[in-house]
């Protein structure tokens, strides 16, 4: 039953990732993804190194020697190789090996969230790019009726209906809208450079994804930070085995192969009969515990680390949890904002039509109906603006769940 859920969740999350129109392969630029490659890499080369480091080195040595001390000149010449290799440490190997592969899944996952990171950043700059867009039509149509706006003031002023302090108004709300939709544009500009800093794609016609809501069950069981606080604790747990082991006995195998030569061995005008060339090999077994007054201390410390581990890991899982609520209380916020906007647009769209009929019957003029018809406008960009609020808010869910964008 239980791997039935799991599986169900997982099917529920693949679902909706297969739902994006984006493929996050294209969206890093490839001194982006090369970067990471290498991260990659370096962080399985480390994890073999840790693995392996039970393993002892061979060591060489050689050495050479000359000595005119006595009545002739002497040359002693040597070399050997040899390996003192542990073959037993009460299951610290084992326990070695095993934080290895745990230091493994932790840097690799590790990556998978920086890039994810990264990912998340050039699809968000993306949306804010379009939803600038969007400001800055708002923004035009904002101006236009401003300046319509304008002209009925004009009108009426110069007809005498109306004060000089009323137009002065009318010129200066346009030129604050006027400077405000420069202000769009330089900060789209702004976006655009962002974008392309860590992006390949083109801004313009790359498609932006479409986020649906996650579930929260199959939001906490995939995030990228509770696998990490999962491998954490799996190395912590690991690493107290590895601190406890290495208190305990150990045994090791040592050999060596050992050459010397010695040159004319004369001491003191005499010759020593010394053997000129000689080859000869070691080998044995030893054994040996360390007595550390401070073992205790260090294996508390590897204990505690164990213990904080599973701490985070619940303290992570209660963060991810807070997230998903606020998100959701976010969009619940959002949708409202939308709602309101669906109403103002078919309020406008009445007044509209009703204006169209009165501009025919001669009641209304023409700036009475362009007016109107931008304000209609407007409300449906706004709804544009909301929708891709909810996307970025969604965007924050997506970025903690490994491979969702």
């Amino acid at each position: 039953m239980k791997d039935s859920c799991a599986l169900k969740k997982r099917w529920l999350l693949c679902s909706l990732l297969c739902s994006f129109s984006l493929s996050a392969d294209d969206i890093l630029s490839g001194l982006k993804e090369e970067q990471f490659r290498y991260d990659y890499r370096k962080a399985q080369l480390q994890s073999d190194m840790l693995r392996d480091s039970w393993l002892q080195p061979f060591q060489l040595r050689y050495s050479y020697g000359k000595s005119d001390q006595y009545d002739g000149d002497s040359t002693t010449q040597n070399a050997a190789i040899s390996i003192d290799q542990p073959i037993f440490r009460s299951g610290g190997i084992y326990y070695g090996i095993k934080f290895a592969e745990a230091s493994r899944r932790y840097s690799a996952l590790s990556i998978d969230a920086a890039r994810q990171k990264l990912i998340k950043e050039a699809v968000s700059l993306l949306m804010q790019i379009r939803q600038s867009d969007l400001r800055i039509a708002k923004q035009e149509l904002l101006i236009a009726n401003a300046g319509l706006n304008l002209e009925l003031k004009t009108e009426a002023y110069l007809h005498g209906d109306l004060d000089s302090g009323f137009l002065d108004n009318a010129i200066i709300d346009k030129n604050v809208l006027i400077q405000s939709l420069y202000d769009l544009q330089t900060l789209k500009e702004r976006q655009i450079s962002s974008y392309e800093s860590i992006s390949d794609a083109p801004y313009a016609t790359t498609p932006v994804p479409k986020l649906t809501l996650i579930e929260e069950d199959a939001f906490t069981s995939e995030a990228i930070d509770l696998g990490l606080s999962g491998h954490e604790m799996e190395k912590s747990r690991w690493n107290s085995n590895v601190t406890r082991a290495k208190y305990l006995p150990q045994i090791s195998l040592n050999a060596g192969y050992n050459w010397n030569k010695i040159e004319n061995p004369a001491f003191a005008g005499s010759v020593i009969p010394i053997r000129n060339e000689s080859r000869y090999t070691t080998y044995g077994m030893s054994a040996s515990m360390p007595i550390d007054f401070n073992e205790f201390r260090d294996m508390q410390i590897a204990r505690i680390e164990e213990l904080k581990a599973g701490v985070a890991f619940a303290d992570k899982k209660r963060e991810l949890q807070a997230l998903y609520r606020q998100v959701r209380h976010n969009l619940d916020n959002s949708d409202k904002k939308i709602a309101l906007a669906h109403e103002n647009h078919a309020l406008y769209e009445k007044l509209l039509n009703d204006t169209k009929s009165l501009f025919q019957a001669g009641y209304k003029t023409q700036y009475d109906v362009e007016m109107l018809d931008n304000s209609a406008k407007i409300q449906d960009i706004e709804i544009g603006i909301l929708e891709y609020d909810r996307q970025l808010e969604l965007l924050n869910l997506y970025e903690k769940v490994n491979g969702a964008i």
